[in-house]
């Protein structure tokens, strides 16, 4: 009995002490079972077909997210990213149609305006381009860093 008194006192002392002990890691992104959704990329504007809403997107590796990226218009846009490479694309979404792939894709292309939904899940860190090559040096380019 005394060894099982021994033993309880152990896993209570333990339990009381263990919230106390923070790890380095306490601050990073939680990676959690659902998808996240990622701010919208549009492509172009009313004002110019050279504008963009954003250029970088901050990732956490291990993360399933699903991110629109939307035409509006102007330009026949070819959106490219070593992206798709280092991720599981889990579907891609066009009017409610899927397509569902065993691999990345090459690129994107709007030839009018609309949205594609690219659901995926993020495997490898590291820091991917993306552009619209024709109209790169637009500023029609930017960053994705996967933590």
């Amino acid at each position: 009995m005394t060894i099982n008194r021994t033993i309880a006192f152990a896993v209570l002392a333990g339990l009381t002490v263990a919230p106390l002990t923070v790890s380095a890691d306490d601050d990073a992104p939680k990676v959690t079972r659902s998808s996240k959704t990622l701010p919208e990329l549009v492509l172009g504007s009313d004002k110019s077909s050279y504008d963009l809403n954003r250029t970088d997107f901050e990732l956490v590796a291990g993360q399933g997210y699903r991110w629109k990226i939307t035409s509006h218009g102007g330009f026949e846009y070819k959106f490219m990213t070593d992206l798709w490479r280092n991720v599981w694309i889990d579907q891609i979404v066009i009017n409610d149609l899927e397509v569902h792939m065993a691999g990345a894709p090459a690129w994107l292309e709007f030839d009018d305006a609309g949205t594609i939904l690219v659901q995926f899940h993020t495997v490898r860190p590291g820091e991917y381009s993306w552009s619209v090559p024709d109209l790169a040096d637009k500023g029609l380019k930017g960053k994705i860093t996967i933590k």
